[in-house]
């Protein structure tokens, strides 16, 4: 079972996430959390509110942070959370040069490759686009642009996927039985 949770900023959509990891995994079973970037020292706040996604976390997780999505989920096959897509795609921008017109397609073909093999419970948490003005900036549409092609594209390789408003799920796709 693969699922995108989609939603805006403090949407719910990370705790809907691990909820509904653990309703695919049980209570007691393991899972890796992957946290695609790490908190940074010299923000306060950034770093409380990892603090508060850490402590809801049961003790039998495990946790990654790593912006490498593709090979940590080719590591194994462990039950995996990955939370998020947007921080993902913002270092592999900074990686690829993508501000300044560079391009993300083989980061993007190689995660999706990633997802698509994964043969564990798979919660894939990434901000929704588009709800909202047009950046202002170049480099912030081409963000939306990137964030919303790759949206699209694991909301075709997932079996469920759910956008979370004001913590409330909202089915988009269920399994085809």
């Amino acid at each position: 079972m693969r699922i995108l949770v989609l939603g805006g900023i403090r949407s719910g959509k990370s705790r809907w996430a691990e909820t509904a990891i653990t309703g695919c995994t049980g209570d007691r079973s393991p899972v890796r959390y992957l946290a695609t970037g790490p908190a940074p020292a010299d923000d306060a706040e950034w770093s409380a509110r990892v603090q508060v996604h850490r402590r809801r976390r049961p003790s039998i997780w495990s946790t990654v942070e790593s912006a490498d999505a593709a090979t940590i989920l080719r590591s194994e096959s462990t039950a995996t959370l990955v939370d998020d897509m947007g921080m993902w795609l913002t270092s592999a921008m900074d990686r690829a040069g993508a501000w300044d017109g560079g391009s993300v397609s083989a980061a993007t073909d190689d995660l999706l490759d990633a997802v698509r093999n994964f043969v564990a419970p798979l919660v894939l948490v990434s901000p929704e686009v588009g709800l909202t003005v047009v950046p202002a900036t170049a480099a912030g549409r081409r963000f939306a642009d990137e964030l919303g092609s790759l949206n699209q594209r694991l909301a075709e390789l997932c079996d469920r996927v759910v956008l979370v408003v004001a913590g409330q799920p909202v089915t988009v796709k269920e399994p085809v039985r």
